[in-house]
C-alpha cells in the first residue's frame, strides 16, 4: 500500500516532463492526473468482479503486472515526438497505472475489513495511512532518483520496483476462514446487506456521496498542485509532498474516531476542519505567507485523507459485509467526478488567474459551506451513527 500511494507524488514528475517536453503545459500533465485518479476507481471495479472468481492475492499480482508496463512504457517516450508522447503518458500513467493501483488497493483493503470486522475505521484506517504516506516517502526517493538517474531510468526503475515488490507482497494477502467471519460481532445494521442496487436506492447513500465529493474536490486541488504550489510561494517543491503526511494521518485518525465517535461528529470535526484551511490558504494567498499557505494545504488534504477509511466503515456498517468489496468499489467509482473536475478546475482557475491560486482557495471555503448541509439532510435521516 505504501508504494501504491506513489500515486499521489505525481506533482514531483510535472517539473521534469516540463523540462523535457517544453510543449506540454501543467494544464495538460494535470490531464495525466485526473485520468489516472479516474481510472484507479475502474479498478475498484475490477477487483471487485474478479473477486468472484480469483482470489485477492492474484488480483494484486495482475495489477503489478500493469503498474510494470505502465512504468516501463514511460520510460520509452520520446522527446522528440512530444504530442505523439502526451498521448502515451494518458495512456501509460492515467490508465495502466491508474487501472493497477486500484485493482491492488480495492483487494487489499477489502482483504483486511475483513480481518478486523469489531473496528473497521481503525484497522483500515492503519493500512491506509501507508497509502496516503506513500506520496511523501516514495516521492522523497523519487526526487533523489531524478537527480542521479534523470526521468526516463526513473521511470524503468519504478516499473521493476512494482513487480518485485507487489508481488512478494501478494503472498500476504488472504482472506480469514469461513469460521472466523462466522464468529465476527455483529456491525448493526449493515447486517442487511445490501445489494449494490439496493444501496443505490437509499437516501442516505446519496447524502454521503455528495458530501464526499465537497471532500475529494478540494483535495484534488491541493494534490494536483502540490509541489507546484510550494514554489510559488518561495519554498522547495519537494515540501510540497508534506501534504502526504497529513494525508496518511486523516486516514488513521479519522478511521479510528469514527470507531469511536460515530460517522455525525467525525464528519462535522471534517468539514470544520475544511472550512478553516480554506480561510487559512486565502488569506496566506492575500498576504504571501508561506506557513498559512502550507498549513491550510495539511489540514485540507488531512480532511481528502479522512475520506477513504471513513467511507470503509460507513460501507460496511450501514450496508453489510457480504457486498462489502462490490459496494466500496461502486462508492469509489462514483467519486471520478470529483477526481476529474478537481484538478481541471483549479488548473483553469490558475490560468485564468495568471498563476495566482486565490480563486481556488475561494472555491475550496464554498465547498466546505455546502458540504455542512448534506451532513444535515444525512442526520435527519436518524442516521446518527
Amino acid at each position: 500500500m505504501l508504494f501504491l500511494g506513489m500515486l499521489y507524488a505525481w506533482s514531483i514528475f510535472v517539473k521534469p516532463f516540463t523540462e523535457i517536453f517544453p510543449s506540454w503545459s501543467i494544464s495538460d500533465l494535470s490531464v495525466t492526473f485526473s485520468i489516472s485518479a479516474s481510472v484507479f476507481y475502474f479498478g475498484g471495479i475490477v477487483s471487485g468482479r474478479l473477486s468472484s472468481k480469483l482470489k485477492n492475492n492474484i488480483i494484486v499480482i495482475l495489477g503489478a503486472s500493469l503498474l510494470f508496463c505502465g512504468f516501463f512504457f514511460i520510460s520509452r517516450l520520446d522527446p522528440e515526438q512530444p504530442v505523439q508522447s502526451l498521448r502515451k503518458l494518458n495512456l501509460f500513467y492515467g490508465v495502466l497505472c491508474g487501472l493497477g493501483t486500484g485493482m491492488c488497493y480495492n483487494a487489499i483493503l477489502s482483504t483486511i475489513i475483513k480481518w478486523f470486522p469489531d473496528k473497521p475505521g481503525s484497522a483500515s484506517g492503519f493500512l491506509l495511512m501507508n497509502y496516503g504516506m506513500g506520496g511523501l516517502i516514495l516521492g522523497m526517493v523519487i526526487n533523489v532518483l531524478l537527480v542521479k538517474a534523470g526521468l526516463f531510468d526513473t521511470f524503468l526503475i519504478l516499473a521493476c520496483a512494482a513487480a518485485i515488490l507487489l508481488s512478494i507482497g501478494s503472498f500476504f494477502i488472504k482472506l480469514p476462514p469461513e469460521t472466523f467471519r462466522a464468529s465476527a460481532p455483529a456491525s448493526g445494521p449493515g447486517e442487511n446487506n445490501f445489494s449494490s442496487r439496493q444501496m443505490l436506492k437509499t437516501p442516505s447513500y446519496w447524502f454521503w456521496y455528495i458530501w464526499m465529493i465537497m471532500i475529494i474536490m478540494s483535495g484534488y486541488f491541493i494534490l494536483n498542485s502540490a509541489a507546484v504550489i510550494a514554489s510559488s510561494f518561495g519554498a522547495p517543491a519537494v515540501l510540497g509532498l508534506l501534504v502526504s503526511v497529513a494525508n496518511g494521518c486523516g486516514r488513521l485518525f479519522f478511521g479510528a474516531l469514527m470507531d469511536r465517535f460515530g460517522r455525525s461528529k467525525i464528519m462535522l470535526t471534517s468539514s470544520t476542519t475544511l472550512l478553516a484551511a480554506g480561510i487559512c490558504l486565502y488569506t496566506g494567498g492575500v498576504l504571501y505567507n508561506v506557513i498559512l499557505i502550507f498549513a491550510g494545504m495539511l489540514m485540507v488534504v488531512l480532511c481528502f485523507g479522512s475520506c477513504p477509511s471513513m467511507t470503509s466503515v460507513f460501507i460496511n456498517s450501514q450496508f453489510g459485509s457480504k457486498n462489502y468489496q462490490q459496494n466500496i468499489s461502486i462508492m469509489n467509482v462514483m467519486l471520478i467526478p470529483a477526481a476529474v473536475t478537481g484538478p481541471i478546475v483549479s488548473s483553469t482557475l490558475v490560468k485564468r488567474a495568471n498563476g495566482v491560486y486565490n480563486s481556488s482557495f475561494l472555491l475550496i471555503i464554498a465547498l466546505a459551506l455546502v458540504s455542512f448541509i448534506f451532513i444535515a439532510l444525512l442526520n435527519r435521516k436518524g442516521q446518527t451513527r
